[in-house]
């Protein structure tokens, strides 16, 4: 089997723990080269992973290395642009959650995709986690019967990405924490659920630790009176056609005993939470009342889906259905660009478009 060639545009964090370590583990996937603007730091990420090419600027590297895969792994600003031109240029492109800064931006790159035959995957780790999984094919088996209720979020004591960053700039960000971690946390509970269509958002978001930089996330500093013109904190309500609901509460920084990550789910049949992930699952049995905690983690060998893995099988048989396309990245984003109407506006906005998508390629 021939190997397929992989690049990595952005040098970060984000780029080193998880994506160039998940592709060098693949066998039949060959890392060719790193690209990022800081030429020196991506000189040193490939001095650590034995990467031989370096380049400062994307198009270069695309041009020359001609891969079949690239991460995008840089501000949410630039997602866009550059996997747009990538698939113009015949590659396969796995980017970094959020897919774009709004539905706009995301259903430009859902028609070059279609443009150019190639594919878009999302970088939606939390899809892969092995309790997603499990959770996903025990609703998908019909054991919460009909979900009528979810929560959604993600809450942090300390955790603002540093004043002054990507994250603070509405312009380079697209939104604050809502966009941030709304995309690990609200999207796997409407992924769980199947992407239902959600009629309407109201919500409301909040700026309560701007002025400080005592409430950053550990290893990001930021910088005093450095611009921070997006929310901290953002809760609402989504509704569902057939009369569900999602709560959702998000937030960098509040007053709280500890961090807490969170999915929970009330079906006919039963209910679910995944809360700092733990899963457990609850029903009845027999007119008992039944507990149910998964012990997914005892084996620590125990894998039910590689994102990696995944992304690279679906490049080479485009049959295979993606976890996370980009189809569903332009359903998060029309909910998400509602839900930050509502708040402008103080008022529900209804949403013509966000439907489950029909299928995925």
């Amino acid at each position: 089997m021939e190997k397929l060639k992989y690049a990595l545009i952005g040098a970060g964090g984000n780029a080193e723990k998880k994506h160039i370590h998940g592709y060098k583990a693949l066998p039949d996937v060959d890392v060719v080269a790193i690209c990022d603007v800081d030429v020196g730091k991506a000189s040193a990420m490939a001095a650590r992973h034995q990467v031989e090419r370096v380049y400062s600027d994307y198009k270069d590297m695309i041009e020359r290395e001609r891969p079949d895969i690239v991460s995008v792994v840089t501000p949410n600003f630039l997602h866009a642009e550059i996997t747009e031109y990538a698939l113009a240029q015949g590659v396969n492109v796995h980017c970094e959650k959020p897919l774009s800064l709004n539905a706009d931006e995301a259903r430009r790159i859902l028609a070059a995709q279609e443009r150019s035959g190639k594919r878009v995957m999302i970088g939606l780790n939390n899809r892969f986690t092995n309790e997603a999984v499990y959770l996903k094919k025990w609703i998908d088996d019909g054991r919460l019967g009909h979900i009528y209720s979810a929560k959604a979020g993600w809450v942090r004591r300390a955790g603002i990405p540093g004043r002054g960053t990507w994250f603070t700039d509405k312009s380079r960000a697209g939104g604050g924490v809502l966009i941030d971690l709304g995309a690990h946390y609200l999207d796997l509970a409407l992924y769980l659920m199947g992407r239902p269509k959600v009629t309407y958002a109201a919500g409301r978001i909040h700026q309560n630790f701007v002025h400080t930089t005592t409430r950053n996330r550990n290893g990001y500093t930021g910088i005093e009176g450095g611009l921070f013109d997006v929310e901290d904190a953002a809760d609402g309500y989504l509704g569902i056609q057939g009369g569900a609901s999602l709560a959702l509460d998000f937030s960098w920084a509040s007053n709280i005993e500890e961090d807490r990550f969170y999915v929970e789910l009330l079906g006919t049949k039963g209910g679910a939470s995944l809360v700092n992930g733990t899963l457990k699952l609850f029903g009845e049995h027999e007119g008992v009342c039944l507990d149910l905690t998964p012990k997914l983690k005892l084996n620590p060998n125990l894998r039910f889906a590689n994102e990696f893995r995944h992304f690279a099988d679906g490049v080479r048989d485009t049959e295979q259905a993606l976890i996370a396309p980009a189809e569903d990245g332009v359903y998060f984003a029309e909910i998400v660009d509602a839900f930050y109407e509502s708040a402008a506006s103080g008022a529900p906005v209804m949403l013509a478009s966000a439907a489950s998508p029909a299928g995925v390629r």
